[in-house]
């Protein structure tokens, strides 16, 4: 996969790209960890989750925020980063300009970027948070969550401990036109030792699923019958 240097808001962001062989593919773009906690876009799972887009014929990238690896810049505390994880779009989006969807995925910090990027970009259709943290982070900016997603949560986590996470997924829920799908992964703890095959599985048949049409909310007008 090509390695890439691009211009983003607090100078050159370093990623990684692989364009689809199809013009009009959809793009995903990965967001890693927290870049003061050893974050950086060759996280394991980031890795991942790049591999299972690209292998569907999405067009991906990853990249590392601000101030990791060869990226440029100073840790923001989430304002940057944001601004970041949005050039990184504009940027994949300028080479594919017949590309008129996208996803969004995160792990952990990247996952409540990758929130606040979906609000922001209607053209995000679908998004995957593994691990968020609702108990460090205010994610009360999903009102309403305006696309379809899934939520991961590991049923041992003590960085951000799955009662929390459900208490995201339940408010989430209650919002209409859209729908939301829970996975909790048995014995996972916030980094998923051990447990990563059986996260990328439950990833694996979601995007699946959402690929053949299914786990979508139903028209309007079939709910009021």
């Amino acid at each position: 996969m090509p390695e890439i240097i691009f211009n983003g808001p607090a100078g050159r962001l370093e990623g990684r790209y692989q364009p689809s062989k199809q013009k009009s593919a959809p793009i995903a773009i990965i967001l890693h960890p927290h870049p003061q906690f050893g974050g950086t876009m060759n996280n394991q799972i980031v890795y991942q989750l790049f591999y299972m887009f690209q292998k569907r014929g999405f067009t991906t990238l990853r990249f590392n925020f601000r101030g990791i690896g060869r990226s440029q810049g100073e840790f923001d505390h989430g304002a940057g980063e944001l601004s970041d994880a949005a050039s990184a779009l504009d940027w994949v989006q300028s080479l594919h300009p017949d590309s008129k969807s996208c996803w969004v995925a995160g792990y952990s910090f990247g996952a409540w970027i990758g929130m606040q990027l979906l609000m922001r970009r209607p053209e995000i259709e679908g998004f995957m948070s593994i691990a968020p943290q609702p108990n460090t982070y205010d994610f009360s900016f999903l009102a309403p969550c305006p696309s379809s997603g899934l939520i991961v949560s590991g049923e041992t986590d003590k960085v951000a401990p799955e009662k929390d996470i459900l208490g995201l997924v339940e408010k989430l829920k209650a919002q209409k036109g859209i729908l939301i799908t829970h996975k909790s992964v048995p014995a996972a703890n916030h980094f998923f030792n051990g447990q990563v095959e059986t996260l990328m599985a439950e990833c694996e048949d979601y995007l699946d699923r959402r690929l053949s049409g299914e786990l979508v909310p139903e028209p309007a007008a079939k709910r009021i019958r």
